[in-house]
Formats: structure tokens, sequence, C-alpha cells
């Protein structure tokens, strides 16, 4: 995808300073006032403990290197309730955990519906997923869990790129006509469901150029919910601009890939079980570092919400960087993928 694009010079009109001021009022009251949680509900479904014997019902190839899955209970029963948004964690054959996004229809759970592209030069979860998983493999899978809420909005603007359609696509059916979705990829051979995006302006590279995610955002209507969902040149293209051609919206975003380390310093990791220490960059993570002596240490989301990475922290300080340790896990555990040493060591269970 593009790199990001050029902030275009925006001048509020006197109507839009109005409604801007309004939009202030309402976010006080209902956002980030002290009786918001009472008044604006997003109910989001953040389960944790949903354990769950699958089965793989179907595999449909969607694209040159997506395919679609629709998991059932094994038992045939009824499937937890889920919103848009929500993914699952699954558990691969190999004791890989991954996590994938549901985007099918949250009304009928008689199914669940998951997509996978293939990544050559990834961890190998999307390729297990691709060469091991056949209709009637019993696959174990814990949620559905949401990190990426779908809320309450007077309109939204949806912008998903490549994979990124995944989450962005229930949440575009449940806006209906407040919603305007936009759909970004390389070519259309290797974007999925476009036969289920009617309503969509699709715009592929090889048609269209590379995208200006700036003038993009800039439709969205004042305090619209804009969604952002793809590669992270879209991520930072839209984080860079959004507040300024957009300032009485927000901005939600969800990613596929490890958050970059910023104001990272190197430290040394000892692991305690081994006696092996390893020195940690200070633009690599805890995590990949110990990839390097521990390949097979669990992991999942790479971005400090799952909490499958979590370890038990001998001595030392943590420098935490994640959204789920609780606090009274913070002085003796720390999430790998995102956290660091505080000092110049950490000795961590491991």
């Amino acid at each position: 995808m593009a790199a990001p694009a050029v902030t275009p010079e925006f001048t509020p009109a006197p109507g839009l300073r109005l409604l801007s001021a309004a939009m202030d009022t309402y976010k006080r009251i209902f956002v980030s006032g002290p009786t918001a949680h009472l008044l604006s509900r997003s109910n989001p479904v953040r389960h944790s403990g949903f354990d769950l014997n699958l089965v793989v019902d179907q595999i449909t190839d969607e694209t040159v290197d997506v395919l679609s899955f629709t998991l059932r209970a094994m038992d045939g029963g009824p499937l937890p309730a889920w919103r848009p948004g929500s993914h699952l964690d699954v558990f691969l054959p190999s004791g890989r955990q991954r996590q994938y996004s549901l985007c099918g229809d949250p009304s009928d759970r008689s199914s669940y519906r998951i997509a996978v592209r293939r990544m050559v030069n990834g961890d190998g979860g999307s390729l297990e997923m691709h060469r091991a998983l056949r209709s009637g493999t019993a696959l174990r899978a814990r949620g559905p869990r949401n990190a990426f809420t779908f809320v309450a909005a007077p309109s939204y603007l949806f912008l998903a790129a490549g994979i990124g359609i995944t989450p962005i696509l229930p949440m575009a059916k449940a806006a209906g006509s407040r919603g305007q979705l936009i759909y970004l990829g390389r070519s259309r051979a290797t974007m999925p469901f476009l036969d289920e995006v009617p309503e969509a302006e699709v715009r592929p590279d090889d048609e269209f150029g590379t995208p200006d995610i700036a003038a993009l955002i800039a439709r969205a209507e004042p305090g619209a919910a804009v969604y952002v969902c793809g590669p992270p040149p879209v991520l930072a293209a839209a984080q860079a601009t959004m507040f300024e051609v957009n300032p009485t919206g927000s901005l939600h975003t969800e990613r596929f890939s490890a958050l970059p380390v910023t104001d990272g310093r190197a430290f040394d990791i000892r692991l305690a079980r081994t006696g092996r220490t390893v020195r940690v960059g200070a633009e690599e993570t805890a995590l990949a570092a110990i990839r390097r002596v521990v390949p097979d240490v669990v992991y999942s989301c790479q971005q400090g919400f799952c909490g499958t990475c979590k370890t038990r922290v001998l001595t030392g300080e943590v420098d935490h960087r994640d959204r789920t340790l609780p606090q009274a896990e913070r002085a003796d555990h720390m999430l790998t993928c995102v956290s660091r040493a505080a000092g110049e060591t950490v000795v961590v269970d491991l």
C-alpha cells in the first residue's frame, strides 16, 4: 500500500465550527462525562471464557490467496452470539494460536465464518490454515472476543484494505444507509467478498492508483465514526490525517501485524529456565528476541490485548505497554509482545 499521504489544509466553515462545538458538548456528556456509561452504552462483546469445539464445515476459495472457513459447533448446537468487530482465538493443529475476525452474519448462530490470506513470508499460521484444514477437521477455538468495538454513531465511514475487509464487512452491513464503505486492494483478484459489498466504492490500485487516504477520510460526515483496517501504511496515514480533515469524528483502527516499537531502549532479558540471556534491540520486541532462542514460545495478537504471551517476571521492573494485564499482575508478569524492561535487565520464567 502507499506511504502516508500528505495532509491537505483544512479550514472549517462557520457552520462546521458551530457543529464542532455541539459535538464537543455531546462527547462531554455522552462519551467522556461521568454519566456516559449510563447514557451511551456500546455493549461490546468481550468474552474470554468461551472454549469452543468446532468443525470445519466448508472451505471456499475467495481469491487467489484467500480462503474462507465456515465453522460449526461439533455438537451441532447454536454458537455464542457476537457483534461486528469480534474475532476468534483459533488453536491450530500444530498448537499455534491465531486470531481471525468473524466476517459472517451475526444473526446466524448456526455457523461462524473467518477468512485467511496466505502469507508466504509470515509466521506459518496462515500457511497451516491453508494446508492442514479440510472439511470435517476438528478445531478448538476461544471467544468470540471484541477489541474493535462497533460504537453507536450518527454516521460511519469504513475504509477497508485487502484482508482488512473481514472485520469491516459485518459493520458496514449493520450500519446500512448510515455507512459509506470504501474498499481498497491491489487488484480485484486479490479482494475477497466483492460480491457481498454491492454498495461499496471499490478502488483497486491497478485501476485507481495509489489511494489518498486523507482525501478518502475527508468524505466522512461531521461527527462520523471512521473505521480503518488494513496494512500499516494505511493505518499510519489515517492516524496522521484523521483529525485534521474531520476534527469532529472518531477514529477506530485494527491492524493484523505487530505494532512498531516506539521510544524503545535496548535491554537484556534473562530466561531463568535455560540460563540464557538475550539482548532485545531498541526497535524490536521482547517476544521477537525470545523467539530467536525459544521459537515455539506461545503468542498470538502481538499487540498487547489477547494475553497469550503473558510471562511471569522473577526479577526486574517492567515498562508495561499493554491494554490487558490487570493491576494485580503487573508487579510480577509482563506481555512480552509489547512490554519492555524498565531497567537494564528483566528475568522471566522461561
